[in-house]
């Protein structure tokens, strides 16, 4: 699992989530998918540090995650 994610069953169920955060990776991929870009998302989640590597990251992880499921 990449870095910028973390499970944790005290946190949201368990679901996937931005590490440090309790925001779930699921929520980061509508968001993505709507169009969201590093600076909305720095704006809109100031305390979030993420890159576009991040974002990259968390995509693939996103994508795999539901091809195996």
């Amino acid at each position: 699992m990449p870095q910028i994610i973390q499970t944790n069953p005290k946190i949201l169920g368990g679901m996937p989530t931005i590490a440090g955060t309790r925001i779930p990776v699921a929520r980061i991929m509508a968001l993505y998918v709507q169009g969201y870009k590093v600076g909305d998302f720095r704006r809109d989640y100031p305390y979030l540090k993420i890159s576009k590597k991040d974002l990259l990251t968390i995509f693939k992880y996103y994508t795999n995650q539901l091809a195996k499921g």
